[in-house]
């Protein structure tokens, strides 16, 4: 890799997207029982699919190629061309995936700006709107939880059933992006489908800490996994013999989900490291899940320039702003490589000074 020092191990934290499948899940690919997955045919994909729903509290579930797919299949689905989506304002639905809601469905999203990440009820009740033909229809509140550019922060459930009781009093469907859910929950110690009663539809992602090489999955009722079904279909996300990539995503409900807690303490000891640096800025009481967000105004660096630095050291993170660097910890990053990537920022601040 360029800039890196190639005599150093690389300890990647840019993101739990990096992890690498475990060698059950290998396993599982080569052995998986496959079938056309278009015709409903794929035992393996069909089993997944049938275990994530119930894991979820849901009637039913669609196994897709990505998060952003399984995000854009909910707009088509709930929603119409000219009508309005409200999100946060840093959501991934609205800052990651490239206007896909405006491109492909159509519909106007409406941004509230959230403490963490989560939107005051107040105010999403506020932004619905009325029954006047010169505004849009409200047709869908997404919801991100655990939250990305809040640092991976846990978005209540306290807030999440005022929005749903709240959108349900309005017949306003609610989505969660769950690509991190199960962070959320392990954080807190409940059944993800505390979670998920306050939504109408969620998307989870299997290839982020859960560690399979690919795919995410959506669930909801049946009625609603029919339309998304039909509008995977348009986009072209049909699979033929995808037994082969849902095999780890099975491996990854069933046997990753509890580790995650490795990965929330590990980015707990990282935060502590950081925050004793000079020239970083963080809170580690801030710091739920496995995402640690650090400021580096104060080093006279943006973030781009620092991640230079850190990357000559073997330490790979991601700028998330002109002077905010995120680490994210995961699987494939023990105790002792957050100790040792501590050492090498150490090691990289020292340059500044």
């Amino acid at each position: 890799m360029q800039g890196v020092n190639v005599s150093l191990r690389i300890i990647d934290l840019r993101s739990d997207t990096v992890t690498h499948p475990t060698d059950a899940m290998r396993q599982a690919m080569a052995a998986a029982e496959v079938g056309d997955d278009v015709y409903g045919e794929d035992p393996t994909v069909n089993r997944l699919e049938t275990l994530a729903a119930e894991k979820l509290g849901k009637e039913a579930a669609l196994f897709v190629t990505s998060g952003t797919q399984g995000n854009q299949l909910a707009v088509l689905s709930h929603a119409r061309a000219g009508e309005e989506v409200i999100l946060e304002a840093e959501s991934h639905l609205f800052y990651y995936e490239a206007a896909a809601a405006s491109a492909l469905a159509g519909v106007q999203t409406r941004p509230i700006v959230g403490v963490r990440g989560a939107m005051h009820p107040q105010e999403v009740e506020r932004a619905i709107r009325g029954n006047d033909i010169h505004v849009p229809r409200t047709a869908l509140i997404c919801l991100e939880n655990t939250h990305n550019r809040a640092g991976g922060a846990i978005v209540p459930l306290a807030n999440m059933r005022s929005i749903y009781e709240m959108a349900r009093q309005k017949n306003v469907p609610v989505h969660l992006d769950g690509a991190r859910i199960f962070n959320a929950a392990v954080a807190l110690g409940v059944d993800v489908r505390e979670f998920t009663a306050y939504v109408d539809t969620v998307q989870i992602c299997f290839s982020k800490g859960l560690s399979a090489p690919v795919g995410s999955l959506l669930a909801g009722s049946r009625e609603f996994i029919e339309q998304a079904r039909r509008w995977r279909k348009r986009l072209g996300g049909g699979m033929r013999q995808a037994g082969v990539i849902a095999a780890p995503a099975i491996l990854a409900l069933t046997e990753m989900v509890d580790r995650l807690a490795e990965d929330h303490a590990n980015a707990k000891r990282l935060a502590h490291s950081l925050a004793e640096m000079k020239g970083l800025q963080l809170d580690p009481a801030l710091v739920e899940t496995n995402i640690v967000i650090a400021d580096v105004s104060q080093t006279g660096l943006s973030a781009v320039q620092l991640l230079e630095k850190m990357k000559r050291e073997g330490v790979l993170a991601a700028d998330f702003g002109k002077s905010l660097i995120r680490f994210v910890t995961h699987k494939d990053v023990n105790q002792s490589d957050v100790e040792e990537a501590a050492r090498r920022v150490h090691k990289a601040l020292q340059t500044v000074w």
